[in-house]
């Protein structure tokens, strides 16, 4: 149930419509905790149906738009009591590394391509969190704010440097099985 804390985080660093928040998504958030733009506006209606948040009073009423909401106390409370609770690390669930095991007994076709794409698609991730961190958080950037950011950023660039390395390293061992296309046993 995490959805709701992200956007309550999002939108006490600013205030913000429902297009806004799916950008942020999108650009910053996202990285660690996706979300559809359809998921973001029906959590936004449940957190203001719990008072969490409200619809900022529009400049002008106006037909067709865009409502920015805000936190309040109940929204900023529930988020302190959820970010002070402790909570267990999820287990490892990946896609590729139960393929891998299930192609130990069927047979390893299509995987060595697919090892390739996944390293590919994890350095350009990588290569992009290092933009974002020259770019972001220079020496001058100290404050409690930024080094906390910089520390989930830095989360990613290790995450994404794991994966380039055993990705590396099972493609090495790919190079070095005796026949990769034949199941065991077979």
């Amino acid at each position: 149930m995490s959805l709701p804390h992200a956007i309550l985080t999002a939108l006490l660093e600013r205030p913000s419509s429902g297009l806004e928040l799916t950008r942020r998504f999108d650009m910053s958030i996202g990285y660690f905790w996706s979300a559809t733009h359809q998921q973001i506006y029906r959590e936004l209606g449940r957190l203001e149906t719990r008072g969490h948040i409200r619809a900022l009073p529009a400049e002008q009423p106006a037909r067709g738009q865009k409502k920015a909401y805000e936190v309040l106390p109940a929204g900023r409370a529930e988020l302190a009591r959820w970010t002070a609770e402790a909570q267990d690390p999820k287990p490892l669930r990946d896609t590729l590394l139960l393929r891998l095991r299930a192609a130990a007994v069927v047979g390893t076709a299509g995987i060595e391509d697919d090892l390739r794409r996944h390293l590919t698609l994890h350095e350009q991730q990588l290569a992009e969190y290092r933009e974002i961190e020259a770019r972001d958080f220079g020496p001058d950037r100290d404050t409690a704010q930024d080094r906390l950011r910089h520390l989930i950023l830095r989360a990613g660039i290790d995450l994404e440097t794991f994966w380039t390395g055993w990705l590396t390293h099972a493609l090495e061992e790919f190079g070095r099985l005796p026949d990769a296309s034949r199941p065991r046993g077979e």
